[in-house]
């Protein structure tokens, strides 16, 4: 997760409540910068659409250890960060994905960043339901010190919570394509080297695996937070 604001920032300017997609914005924008932001374009303009506080910033230059998209908070404002250029990253996160399917991806990675930015703007960043409280507290079984650690276990928090809105929106809006994307992100997850790490959230996306377990909720944030909460319940008695 950034902690800090970069530069070039992309304007959200429109007419009549609609925003342009970023290629007639920025010409000065690479292709894969633009091929990037049209896929997150959706969710941007869902967030704006909620008035969410969000900003796009593009990286003119990436850091080492930089993900292609993340995002960073500043004066009460979410900073939807892309870091693609140079960026070795961009490709190894799609490796093995027929070109096709980049662009599903891509925006359900957009959902789980807006996910984050819609826990910050409520004002419930690394806080937990009420009746969790005991929990944030309590020894976890680990083979790391790292596991144990409440900073890393209030971030895995978050990150689960991000996880499952992504997959509530793809539910949503792209109900046909549910089983793809929860196979690739069920991988993503499996990676051998996350236990006990901020991103060690596949006890949770367990949990979606029947789309079945997402229950109607008032918005896709709320029907996130269900399986969110009972993940946390696993947690607690485990």
């Amino acid at each position: 997760m950034l902690k800090h604001v970069l530069s070039v920032v992309i304007g959200l300017c429109g007419i009549g409540g609609a925003f342009f997609p970023p290629a007639a914005q920025a010409a000065d924008l690479t292709e894969l910068e633009q091929k990037w932001l049209t896929a997150a374009w959706p969710v941007i303009v869902y967030a704006k659409a909620l008035q969410l506080p969000l900003d796009i910033i593009v990286q003119p230059e990436m850091k080492a250890n930089d993900v292609p998209l993340a995002m960073g908070y500043d004066n009460g404002r979410c900073k939807l960060v892309l870091s693609l250029r140079d960026n070795p990253q961009a490709e190894a996160t799609l490796a093995g994905v027929d070109a096709s399917r980049h662009r599903l991806l891509i925006e359900t990675m957009a959902a789980h960043e807006v996910g984050h930015c819609w826990r910050y703007a409520q004002g419930k960043w690394h806080t937990l339901p009420a009746g969790f409280d005991k929990a944030r507290d309590k020894p976890v079984a680990a083979n790391t010190a790292q596991a144990k650690s409440p900073a890393i276990r209030e971030e895995r928090h978050e990150e689960a919570f991000a996880d499952l809105f992504g997959l509530a929106w793809i539910l949503h809006f792209h109900p046909e394509q549910y089983p793809q994307v929860y196979a690739w992100l069920q991988a993503q997850r499996s990676d051998p080297s996350l236990p006990g790490s901020s991103h060690d959230t596949l006890a949770w996306v367990k949990l979606a695996q029947d789309r079945g377990h997402f229950e109607p909720a008032s918005s896709l944030f709320e029907q996130a937070a269900g399986l969110w909460r009972q993940g946390l319940r696993n947690e607690e008695l485990n």
